[in-house]
């Protein structure tokens, strides 16, 4: 029958998902890299905006004092 796929046998399959999870392991590596350095560049114009004056903290709790009366809108409106 065509339809059908050859089936691996047990050792290929082993070998087929812990090549898949050291694959994914090194790409989880390289994402936690990126996260980092993203997070250091947020954290350094967090400071900057704080010795400027800029209260981040008190516009954050503005906006979800607001959240509430935008609640009734739909998505595309808040856009």
């Amino acid at each position: 029958m065509a339809d059908e796929k050859p089936e691996m046998n047990k050792d290929e399959q082993i070998g087929f998902h812990k090549g898949s999870l050291a694959t994914l392991a090194k790409e989880r590596e390289e994402f936690l890299k990126i996260l980092n350095v993203v997070e250091q560049l947020m954290q350094m114009h967090i400071k900057s905006l704080k010795e400027l004056g800029v209260d981040l903290e008190e516009q954050a709790k503005q906006a979800a004092a607001e959240a509430p009366k935008e609640s009734g809108k739909k998505i595309d409106e808040l856009i």
